[in-house]
């Protein structure tokens, strides 16, 4: 994405009934920073209120117009650029958060194993303190006033409780699906079985437009669903065709597959392949000895 940064921590309309703050957070994760939304007119919504950042706050609170209130915060996951304003922000207005639960909340049986028998986070940020007012079932209904209903629609994956939130033929996709990047995987937390399974949900949908939390809008979100899957299927082949020389371990199948990737970056690779690895035994693909962990020994079936 080579256009220019927007403004950060100014209000911005998008389209009738939206408007965007971007949170002063920018990172290789989070390219220009958060994108926190603002639902409605008069008693708004705020989408992702985004991390710890005291100006971003206060932005948000006074970029509303004269006369509007916070009603209720919606959040997509419990990462910590996208959920920890959500409690003083409720505390503040006297709105309630909803969401799907906290962070662990829809983890699978294969990623409670995995974390039963040691395995921890990748660093991604977790907001473990992250519990919402109002849990939120997937295709669960919210009036948001003005005649305006959005719709929570799981998607787990990137974390297990994300949830993409649909307005009208509008979806707003968190971190699930973004224009200017591939979505982070990383067991334990991220889960490529259920990623996958997300995608082909989302692409069975009829939205007109999807608004990631980080950078544009993406008008062709068939394209780019499409794109992501492909991506995601191209990564296990080369897996797999490594995998024909022989067993192989994350870190060995990291180093012969990422070979222009900056060495800062090699960890976050290495979880996302681990992901792959997953998936691909979960499916009686490979197999993991001595036994499924981010250090076994991986052979093709």
């Amino acid at each position: 994405m080579t256009a220019p940064a927007p403004p950060t921590g100014r209000m911005q309309s998008i389209a009738p009934g939206i408007r965007r703050i971007i949170a002063p957070n920018p990172s290789p994760m989070t390219l220009w920073g958060t994108n926190t939304f603002i639902l409605g007119e008069g008693e708004v919504t705020v989408l992702d209120p985004g991390p710890p950042i005291r100006a971003h706050y206060d932005a948000i609170l006074a970029g509303l117009a004269a006369g509007e209130r916070v009603a209720r915060i919606v959040v997509t996951h419990a990462h910590i650029d996208h959920s920890p304003l959500a409690r003083p922000l409720s505390e503040a207005t006297g709105a309630k958060v909803h969401a799907f639960g906290p962070a662990t909340a829809g983890r699978s049986e294969v990623m409670r194993d995995l974390v039963a028998r040691g395995m921890s986070s990748g660093g991604e940020g977790i907001d473990h303190d992250f519990v919402p007012d109002v849990p939120l079932e997937d295709g669960e209904r919210v009036d948001i006033g003005n005649g305006m209903w959005i719709e929570a629609v799981w998607t787990p994956g990137h974390l297990s409780n994300h949830l993409c939130y649909a307005l009208d033929d509008a979806l707003f996709t968190g971190d699930h699906v973004m224009g200017w990047a591939s979505t982070l995987i990383s067991p334990p937390d991220g889960d490529l079985t259920a990623f996958m399974s997300s995608c082909r949900k989302l692409a069975a949908r009829d939205d007109r437009i999807l608004y990631p939390a980080h950078g544009d809008e993406i008008a062709d979100p068939a394209a780019r669903l499409a794109w992501l899957i492909a991506h995601r299927e191209s990564r296990e082949a080369e897996i797999l065709a490594a995998l024909a020389s022989g067993p192989a371990t994350a870190t060995e199948l990291t180093r012969a597959i990422y070979t222009d990737t900056p060495l800062a970056l090699i960890p976050a690779a290495e979880r996302n392949v681990f992901a792959h690895l997953i998936d691909l035994t979960n499916r009686a693909i490979t197999r993991a000895t001595p036994r499924l962990n981010i250090n076994a020994r991986f052979h093709r079936i």
